[in-house]
């Protein structure tokens, strides 16, 4: 009789076991297969909220089909604490797994409302947008000037919305009095600016915020992102650079950047400063002077006079030779790269082409030729020449 029992038993027990199995391996496939959605969705999920109302709210509005089997996926991954605030679009046929990654991951919303604050060279505005799930685009709503234009209906409508992306944005090339500037103009962070940062120190680049954070955290993220950048840069530069420091290289690289907004110039742009350092020549590039009358603080808006090229300044490299004393914006990661590892050439001059970029030569004679176009260029357009162009 104990053996029939104990034969039951275990036959009850394999029963129980593939049944187990069975059970796993169809929540394993419920798990990674398509799931029902028949158009995406814009899921947000609130700060503190829980896995299992998340997984409720999915549930409810037809992108899972089972709560329980997501919840216990979250678990057996080690994602469950991973949920992260924001605004998430879950495309048509997504799997609970593609679902659960895309509210885990990097915490960087995809859906709903984007407020753009951009802090360029020219001006500071703010573009707000809004995801069009049908296209999976972004369709611009709102446009203005900050600290110019009056706020717009849609931005006053959207700004407390607790689920709205905000973003500060940082044009490469800009100074680091235009950042603070800005700052002070977005009027959803807070806190007091009462110094500008060293120019240079700060990395431009988009920055996720929320509302309230203090704008001196800001500071502080770009400042320790840029030290990194140029750490790493400075590490693997070329040899034989005429610098000696990385605080040196930040310099040229900020004067790359303004000299050129074309991203496959700016390594023959580093050769052009590079080839006349070696040399001993001047510089002669007009950002660094006018950097020195307007201290960064906004643009020029005018050409240069001859009086101002003569005049002798720390940042008038027509005068002065090698570096100015400081960098004269903040250039971005690609800048710095250049300025460590310029490309190789013979290159001496450059001046502007008429078509965005610039004319490169190796000799003075090569770049008074293109000198020449480019002046008659100016001339058929009816504007003012440039006083500063390399060589003159």
């Amino acid at each position: 009789m104990w053996r029939s029992i104990a034969s039951n038993a275990l036959t009850l027990f394999i029963v129980i076991l593939i049944a187990l199995a069975a059970l796993v391996a169809w929540g394993r496939n419920a798990f990674f297969a398509a799931g029902p959605l028949g158009a995406p969705i814009c899921l947000e999920i609130e700060r503190g909220a829980s896995l299992s109302a998340v997984s409720r709210n999915l549930e409810e509005r037809g992108a899972i089909t089972d709560a329980r089997i997501f919840r216990i996926g979250a678990e057996y991954s080690d994602q469950a604490g991973d949920l992260k605030f924001g605004s998430y679009m879950i495309p048509a046929g997504a799997s609970m797994s593609q679902v659960l990654e895309a509210i885990t991951s990097t915490g960087r919303s995809t859906c709903g409302r984007d407020l753009n604050f951009r802090i360029g060279i020219a001006q500071s505005d703010v573009v707000l947008s809004e995801l069009d799930l049908g296209s999976n685009r972004y369709t611009e709503v709102a446009r203005f000037d900050a600290g110019v234009d009056p706020l717009p209906p849609a931005y006053l409508a959207a700004v407390d919305d607790p689920a709205l992306v905000l973003r500060i944005t940082v044009a490469e090339g800009v100074t680091s009095w235009q950042i603070v500037d800005g700052l002070k103009k977005a009027d959803f962070l807070q806190g007091a600016l009462e110094s500008v940062p060293p120019e240079g120190s700060l990395a431009p680049g988009s920055y996720e915020v929320q509302r309230g954070t203090e704008r001196g955290a800001i500071i502080a993220q770009m400042t320790e992102k840029q030290a990194a950048i140029l750490a790493e840069a400075w590490a693997a530069r070329a040899e034989g650079l005429p610098y000696d420091t990385p605080e040196k290289a930040l310099i040229m690289a900020s004067i790359i950047e303004k000299e050129t907004g074309i991203a496959e110039e700016r390594g023959r742009v580093a050769s052009v400063f590079i080839n006349r350092m070696r040399q001993g020549m001047r510089l002669q590039t007009d950002p660094t002077v006018i950097y020195g009358i307007t201290k960064g603080e906004g643009v020029l808006g005018r050409g240069l006079r001859q009086s101002e090229l003569r005049r002798e300044t720390p940042y008038n490299t027509y005068v002065i030779a090698g570096l100015p004393p400081t960098p004269i914006a903040n250039p971005g990661a690609e800048a710095i790269k250049a300025a460590v590892n310029p490309d190789s050439t013979d290159y001496l001059f450059f001046v502007a082409d008429g078509t965005g970029g610039h004319a490169f030569a190796k000799t003075l004679e090569e770049h008074n030729k293109n000198v020449a176009r480019w002046r008659a260029i100016e001339a058929e357009r009816g504007v003012e020449g440039e006083t500063g162009v390399q060589g003159e």
